[in-house]
């Protein structure tokens, strides 16, 4: 190959990590996690549908330490996906590309779904599902 003097491609390394990055990449896992965990709602809704046994067998999984943290995660990777897609929705306007708005409309949408996976979580745990 021959020497050109231009630097070669940049990889993730050389980036100073920013917000609009994390967001970014934030965002797409979400999006994968979301599919992977509608598989544990779907996996629920079967065993709700297949009677009490098939029940108590998913409601033992979801109630262990494991079943809360898949879901918590899970809540929040709701939320973050929403609050990040009304962000690029907002964005698709041509509002917010000034970057200390962008910069904000991104810690924004971590907070906010961090805010709403507390208050959802809040409300289960104050006996919110009869």
């Amino acid at each position: 190959m021959a020497q050109t003097g231009r630097p070669l491609s940049p990889h993730i390394g050389i980036y100073r990590w920013q917000v609009q990055m994390a967001t970014s990449i934030l965002h797409r896992a979400t999006g994968i996690a979301l599919s992977i965990g509608t598989l544990l709602v779907l996996w629920g809704l079967m065993a709700m549908a297949s009677g009490a046994g098939a029940w108590i067998h998913f409601e033992a999984f979801i109630t262990s330490i494991v079943g809360l943290i898949l879901m918590i995660g899970w809540t929040w990777a709701l939320m973050f996906h929403l609050c990040n897609g009304i962000r690029h929705l907002l964005q698709d306007t041509g509002m917010g590309y000034e970057i200390p708005q962008f910069v904000r409309s991104g810690w924004l949408a971590v907070i906010v779904s961090l805010a709403l996976t507390l208050a959802i979580w809040a409300w289960l745990a104050m006996g919110g599902v009869a």
